[in-house]
């Protein structure tokens, strides 16, 4: 059941830091329902809550034509931060959800520790085809909706 070891994905890979983008994107009653399957073997490594909170963060842009920064508004996140085994895992949400944040943080945390390393991206790669088929869904649902304008 213990996963030592991996899958080979390096952990700084842009496949993992896509992985993690999955994991903050998917459903978070899914992340936090896998998060629980797993968390009584977790807690055994010593899995500690370091920082979980929400903010705000000022979303920046960039106006070519002036050739100016400015800031077009301000998003709310949830944002967490674990040490599981010496080894810490950091999460950020859009939203104020601190649970699916700290979740996917444990997540990062288990992975980097090697800790259900399979399991984890396993899981990950299957939420990433969920997403990917309902956004393909949504936007043939906008496709269909485009409407040709002439010109004169």
């Amino acid at each position: 059941m213990l996963s030592e070891g991996g899958v080979g994905l390096p952990l700084e890979s842009d496949s993992w830091m896509e992985l993690l983008g999955v994991l903050n994107l998917a459903s978070a009653e899914e992340v936090k329902g896998f998060v629980d399957g797993i968390l009584p073997t977790l807690e055994s490594y010593g899995l500690e809550v370091i920082e979980s909170r929400t903010g705000i963060l000022m979303l920046p842009m960039y106006d070519q034509a002036q050739g100016a920064r400015f800031f077009v508004g301000e998003l709310l996140v949830a944002e967490a931060k674990v040490k599981l085994r010496g080894t810490i895992g950091y999460s950020m949400c859009l939203g104020r959800d601190r649970e699916h944040a700290l979740a996917t943080a444990i997540l990062d945390a288990a992975v980097r520790a090697g800790l259900f390393r399979d399991e984890i991206v396993r899981f990950a790669e299957g939420l990433g085809r969920t997403l990917k088929r309902e956004e393909e869904k949504l936007l043939r649902t906008v496709e269909a909706t485009r409407v040709e304008m002439e010109n004169f």
